[in-house]
């Protein structure tokens, strides 16, 4: 089965000329100057330059910028489909955000509300903390190949990329480095974000060991506080799942994640489905082992939680010892660039090495900096964490749209100690 885009998304967010006052608020907030038009003439999004970020979207003050990929009432139509088994797969900053869409406090962590809501609308689920924890694995364990290489000299059998090493997990982020510092690709982490590793692992391992179903009969929904995730599920590399399985002598070709919904889609399937968050049972999918994880994953949703999580595991991994630190503070908060170093002996040589690490939010105003530096040769950094929007996943495209389009920033910044 094929993904309703059927190809890559060249346009994710567009402005109603309707509804556009020419403001300018949409170009103060936008990373890379994707937005066209004169103060007070009716404005555009050139897609060339647009990262599909949809920071215009939360932050204009009319409602003119608007998510033109709407599938809701498709994904409706393949839940009453009862030859397809339709997977939601929901990211960490999705459970502390949908439950404003039906009225509760902002911040309301509604896990098992929000697996039972999706049980009743017919969803299996597949957690991306769970992919997330894979992440983890994936991305740290290339860091940690790197350190052993570059820092403490022992011998590699395989090609490793250049330090410092970037996280991979932001869509928006990947497709800025590729749009305006492709030659920082090479420090790209190899690793796939959550929501793709989620849905190739669905449609293998999931259709045979968990869900016992043919994997072109499975239909992956990315459910994602983010607009731009709906450009990377499009992108025609992301197919690996049947490249798997043809291998297996299967045929057919079919996307790894076949659509997604932001958070504020998610919520008006639910309308739809006249389920109410507030009320439906709670659920935990307990006997899924696709809805486990740690609380590595779970930090994801935040500025430096990517960090964090895949520090602890490097240092783990060449210590043998845990980091005997409750909260690594320095890579939290809402500071738009935070430093870190962390100093570990490798439990099997002896030698010590300093790791360095960065993690940068908001891309328009804090990345630029830190990849000039790269660019140049003169980063001390090994590892660097970049989410494009203010304070990380939670404050992204797909998310609630307070009031007046103000993001959630200011909600973060009254509650975190950090910040």
């Amino acid at each position: 089965m094929k993904g309703f885009q059927g190809q890559e998304l060249t346009r994710v967010i567009e402005i109603d000329r309707k509804a556009c006052k020419g403001c300018d608020s949409c170009k103060s907030f936008c990373p890379t100057g994707a937005i066209d038009g004169k103060y007070g003439a009716v404005h555009t999004i050139n897609s060339e330059r647009c990262i599909s970020c949809g920071q215009c979207l939360v932050n204009c003050p009319f409602g003119a910028p608007q998510d033109k990929v709407d599938v809701v009432d498709k994904v409706i139509a393949q839940l009453k489909n009862k030859q397809l088994t339709v997977v939601a797969t929901i990211a960490p900053a999705v459970r502390v955000a949908i439950g404003e869409e039906f009225g509760m406090e902002p911040g309301s962590l509604v896990t098992e509300k929000m697996y039972g809501a999706l049980k009743q609308a017919g969803f299996k689920v597949l957690d991306t903390v769970f992919t997330a924890d894979q992440t983890i694995m994936e991305e740290g364990m290339e860091l940690i190949a790197k350190i052993r290489h570059y820092a403490l000299g022992e011998p590699t059998e395989h090609h490793l990329g250049p330090l410092p090493q970037f996280t991979s997990c932001c869509p928006a982020w990947v497709r800025y480095a590729e749009l305006y510092y492709p030659e920082l690709l090479p420090n790209m982490s190899s690793a796939k974000s959550p929501m793709m590793m989620a849905g190739a692992l669905g449609k293998t391992y999931g259709a045979k060991e968990v869900w016992k179903v043919n994997p072109e009969d499975i239909f992956m929904v990315g459910v994602m506080p983010c607009t731009a995730k709906k450009f990377e599920a499009s992108r025609p590399e992301f197919t690996s799942a049947s490249d798997y399985w043809k291998t297996q002598g299967r045929s057919g070709s079919y996307p790894d994640i076949d659509v997604v919904l932001t958070t504020r889609d998610l919520a008006r399937l639910f309308k739809k489905l006249n389920i109410d968050i507030k009320t439906v049972a709670e659920f935990t999918d307990q006997d899924n082992p696709l809805a486990q994880y740690s609380g590595a994953g779970t930090i994801f949703a935040n500025t430096g939680g990517v960090m964090e999580a895949a520090l602890r595991t490097g240092y783990f991994v060449i210590t043998g010892k845990e980091l005997d630190v409750l909260e690594f503070k320095p890579v939290r908060g809402l500071k738009g660039v935070k430093e870190a170093s962390v100093t570990m002996k490798d439990a099997i040589t002896g030698k010590e090495v300093t790791l360095k690490v960065a993690v940068a939010h908001g891309t328009k105003e804090n990345v630029k900096p830190l990849l000039e530096e790269v660019k140049a040769g003169k980063s001390p950094y090994h590892f660097i964490e970049i989410m494009n929007c203010p304070a990380g996943c939670v404050n992204g495209g797909g998310q609630p749209i307070n009031p007046m389009g103000t993001s959630w920033l200011d909600k973060a910044k009254a509650v975190l100690p950090w910040s």
